[in-house]
């Protein structure tokens, strides 16, 4: 008899499979890993079970002990499958934004959870992370799981993910895997591996429109977050499970192209995934555009259409969110820069007065700050100059380093320009940086003028 002594060792071996009909002809092979077959539904089984066992080998978790984990759902399901199989008790808050799918998933297997609101910023006591982090104090015999910052989450992508990839793929023969960033674990493990075999696999991420790891792995930088409508993607703290240095490049979505293809992936190819999938899979379509015949990509698809029948696989709900419209992007940041436009900065060592004259002759109310360099390390509003020269912090002859202000809106030109509306929507100007060089600063008049040039 073949059998497995429980459901956590049927975790993994997921399939790779060909798609066929969601990419155009001429296009490169796009195969797509099917992490949604694992048993609690998603890839976070692999990641969940192996923080869980590494915890009880280094005696963080002991039993009668209790898991406490943040989640958007799947990593809880995974915890819960093995905590459910292990003994444990569980605990997990999640953001209010969530399926209802998933909460009954969590709370079928016995474990609490706790709904938080979403639009709360990430130092809020209320977000659902710092939530857990809480509970966890207060719990005691609790081990938090901690899946957004924990070294273990990238090395078990690492061990058990980017090894079966390779495996799968006869040692890697495969031109990218494209994986999308939710805590940065998956794609770090999986580049972590293929980096550490000298493979010239090139590691995609992607990243949702309101999340920050586009700008944190194009700049270095967090931008600001702000609500998108797709679950398990994304991420609105800087998560130390994303190891960007083992990725080769990032790309944005939107809330239109993760669901548009997740169906199409549904009723094409029968292939019954979430959300996210959709996103991964359209990036993975269009670059199998750019890179043609002969070339062959891998696509993860994290988790179960079955976490979100009531969501995006709900026509009503489709039509009331406006997915079910024709899409109406708005362009990349590139398209707004003027070119023949002369970018104004200032350096960190040039006087109050230089910069009150700069401003004056050239009609500005705001300078980014270079030092050294042509890279910002910050920007100087009108109103910084006033508030220091009314306080006596500064005079006409200092140096204008100190008074600036964090850049909070730093982008890349291949951003969308949808991204300027969180930026704007915190009273900053955004900063375009290219190869660590400022090529542009838009206002919200630049937007303005830039929508009422689209609608002539």
């Amino acid at each position: 008899m073949q059998t497995k002594n429980n459901i956590l060792e049927a975790i993994g071996n997921t399939p790779l499979v060909k798609l066929n009909k969601v990419v155009e002809p001429g296009s490169a092979d796009v195969f797509v890993k099917c992490e949604f077959m694992n048993p609690a539904g998603s890839i976070k089984d692999r990641m969940a079970c192996y923080i869980i066992e590494k915890a009880e080998q280094e005696g963080l978790l002991k039993p009668g002990g209790t898991i406490v984990e943040n989640t958007s759902g799947n990593t809880g399901m995974g915890a819960a499958m093995t905590a459910a199989a292990k003994g444990y008790r569980c605990v997990f808050t999640m953001p209010d934004k969530m399926s209802q799918e998933k909460i009954d998933g969590l709370r079928a297997f016995g474990a609490e959870v706790i709904i938080t609101p979403t639009d709360v910023p990430g130092d809020s006591p209320d977000h659902y992370v710092n939530v857990a982090k809480r509970v966890a104090e207060e719990t005691p015999g609790s081990f938090y799981l901690d899946q957004y910052h924990s070294q273990w989450n990238i090395e078990a992508h690492e061990v058990l993910t980017g090894q079966e990839i390779w495996d799968q793929t006869d040692g890697g023969q495969i031109d990218a895997v494209v994986v999308g960033t939710g805590t940065g674990g998956t794609a770090s493990g999986i580049g972590r591996f293929f980096k550490k075999k000298n493979s010239p696999t090139q590691i995609i991420g992607v990243d949702p429109l309101g999340s920050v790891h586009y700008q944190i792995f194009k700049t270095g930088t967090m931008s600001t977050p702000y609500v998108y409508k797709v679950e398990g993607l994304g991420e609105d703290i800087v998560c130390k499970a994303f190891d960007p240095s083992v990725v080769d490049e990032m790309y944005q979505v939107n809330d239109y192209e993760c669901f548009t293809m997740a169906r199409r992936l549904i009723r094409e190819e029968g292939l019954f995934c979430g959300g996210s999938s959709g996103g991964m899979a359209h990036i993975a379509c269009e670059l199998a555009k750019k890179m043609g015949p002969g070339k062959k990509i891998v696509c993860v698809l994290p988790d179960s259409g079955t976490r979100y029948v009531t969501k995006y696989l709900s026509d009503e709900w489709m039509k009331m969110h406006g997915f079910l419209e024709p899409d109406k992007g708005l362009g990349y940041i590139e398209d707004m820069l003027d070119t023949s436009r002369e970018v104004i900065t200032a350096s960190e060592t040039d006087t109050v007065t230089s910069l009150i004259e700069l401003m004056k002759d050239k009609g500005i109310s705001q300078v980014p700050v270079t030092a050294g360099s042509s890279k910002p390390i910050g920007i100087v509003h009108e109103v910084d100059v006033l508030r220091g020269l009314q306080r006596g912090e500064i005079t006409t002859s200092s140096p204008i380093k100190g008074i600036e202000a964090p850049i909070g809106g730093l982008l890349h030109p291949k951003a969308r320009v949808e991204e300027l509306y969180g930026i704007f929507g915190a009273d900053q100007a955004a900063i375009v940086i290219d190869n660590n060089k400022v090529v542009g600063v838009l206002s919200q008049i630049d937007l303005i003028e830039y929508l009422a040039s689209k609608q002539k």
